[in-house]
């Protein structure tokens, strides 16, 4: 496996990346979670760049709309580290003429992660808010909630409080299981699995599979047994990077990390030249991006790749090209939005 880095531009506090696809094109985002902007790259090798919005930034999180020529619902200001009273979740709209229209669609304090899933065609909005409210950054004694609801579109969203009383609510992944989309969320009580409604006006169903505390999760099949396994940061933007495996019954650490740092905060369950991996990366110390993968199965033996060192990732994004995978990486602590370019 090759991995050669290509710079994308210098982005003070670099946090969000993902991609939308407009008139069949990619088009490659990266947003700051302090004031300022939000970035495309386009055109061929994604070589053009151009601006998305100047302002007001604070953006936590981007998700494309299924089904929509580009469209996108993104957080905005969530800033500082307990002010985020303002925080909102926006419309976003690529325009013919260039361009992007932005609406406001949620008022929700605290909103840090969200997601749209789509089933038989309809947008389930599951969002997650960090905390309900905060009178310091240490201030964790109203603890966060699930909120979920149906988008129809750029109007404004209702929302209803799916579950309530998780504290440090801050990771969030998608999950693919056999077709069927779900969410994992994780907080100081533990892993959950969010799956939304089956059909109209059906339940959104909460099931806890983990009970100690998790900053962030994902999960992927990483030695091809037909079973997940699951990556975790712990604690609250932890130390330690942990991958678990369920066996007889039980979920079972079978990897960790090395390095025993604080702020680990990337956890990404793909593949990478079509080999299950997990991608990590941390924000202090050696400030390493790696991935995991195994070596050997019977026994599970994982590996340690470092893919770069000295850049502190606050999130990333893989897409899957022909003969090519891409890792966008916001690499915050050095104020770099990078491509990290898989063969």
């Amino acid at each position: 496996m090759k991995i050669e880095k290509r710079f994308l531009t210098s982005l003070n506090r670099c946090y969000s990346a993902n991609h939308i696809v407009v008139d069949g094109q990619t088009r490659i985002l990266v947003a700051t979670e302090g004031e300022g902007q939000c970035l495309a790259w386009t055109g061929p090798d994604y070589q053009s760049f151009h601006t998305v919005w100047e302002g007001p930034g604070g953006t936590m999180s981007i998700v494309p709309i299924e089904g929509s020529n580009g469209e996108f619902l993104a957080v905005q200001k969530f800033f500082k580290m307990f002010q985020w009273e303002e925080a909102k979740v926006v419309h976003v709209r690529p325009l013919g003429t260039g361009g992007y229209e932005v609406t406001d669609v949620l008022h929700l304090p605290y909103i840090h992660r969200f997601d749209l899933l789509t089933v038989h065609g309809r947008h389930y909005f599951i969002g997650c808010t960090l905390a309900t409210t905060k009178d310091a950054r240490d201030d964790w004694s109203n603890p966060g909630k699930i909120w979920v609801g149906e988008y129809r579109g750029p109007g404004p969203l209702e929302l209803t409080v799916l579950k309530d009383g998780m504290a440090k609510n801050h990771g969030y992944s998608r999950l693919t299981r056999n077709g069927s989309l779900s969410s994992l969320v994780t907080c100081e009580q533990g892993a959950f699995e969010v799956t939304p409604p089956q059909e109209p006006q059906g339940p959104w169903v909460v099931r806890q599979f983990m009970d100690w505390p998790i900053s962030d999760i994902s999960a992927v099949d990483i030695d091809g047994d037909g079973e997940l396994e699951y990556a975790t940061i712990e604690p609250f933007h932890g130390s330690y990077f942990r991958i678990y495996k369920k066996i007889n019954g039980t979920y079972v650490k079978v990897y960790e990390h090395p390095e025993v740092s604080e702020f680990y905060h990337v956890v990404v369950g793909t593949t990478l030249a079509g080999k299950p991996v997990f991608i990590g990366g941390c924000r202090r110390d050696k400030q390493q991006l790696f991935y995991v993968h195994a070596v050997s199965t019977a026994p599970l033996r994982l590996q340690t790749e470092t893919i770069d060192e000295g850049v502190g990732p606050s999130n990333i994004h893989v897409m899957h090209e022909a003969n090519r995978d891409i890792i966008v990486s916001a690499n915050r602590e050095i104020a770099e939005a990078a491509l990290y370019i898989v063969t």
